[in-house]
């Protein structure tokens, strides 16, 4: 009995010793985009859940929810998951839950100028640890920034359209 009350004690000193494999590390990413429309327009046409499949190209099914609602969940490009988690009228966030790097979104349109004009903010959050190497973190977030820097572009398009 206690050679294995002394043998769990060392396993569990040695599990405690070693700590965490990896500390998790949260950047963002802030884009924004002024846009020569209304809130209400702007979000008219780049706001709906799906609208995702026009300007960040990619295919898109709402496949619970109502697609305006915390709750709904769309699937993106056949597999990958992203649910709301957050709503305001002009503002969704979202999530990945399948995601090893806790990945967030925020897609919001602010009103400028008293209400005449916008501006498209897109916010990115997510734990970089899981990516090991400081290369692969720069890589990955220059990916992200220009993808959704395009994105906004088509998205200011879109608003901004006839």
């Amino acid at each position: 009995m206690r050679k294995s009350v002394s043998a769990a004690a060392a396993k569990l000193s040695m599990l405690l010793a070693a700590g965490p494999a990896v500390s998790a590390e949260y950047p963002s990413i802030l884009l924004e985009k002024a846009v020569n429309a209304t809130p209400d327009k702007t979000w008219s046409r780049i706001g709906p859940y799906c609208a995702i499949a026009t300007w960040l190209k990619v295919t898109c099914v709402v496949t619970a929810g109502n697609g305006v609602s915390v709750g709904t969940n769309r699937l993106l490009n056949g597999n990958n998951n992203e649910i709301m988690v957050a709503a305001t009228p002009w503002s969704y966030t979202y999530t990945q839950p399948s995601s090893t790097i806790l990945y967030h979104g925020t897609l919001a349109v602010e009103p400028t100028d008293r209400g005449q004009h916008s501006k498209i903010v897109y916010t990115l959050f997510y734990d970089q640890a899981p990516l090991n190497t400081v290369e692969a973190k720069a890589e990955n977030r220059a990916t992200r920034t220009k993808r959704f820097t395009e994105a906004l572009e088509a998205m200011k398009q879109m608003a901004e359209a006839p």
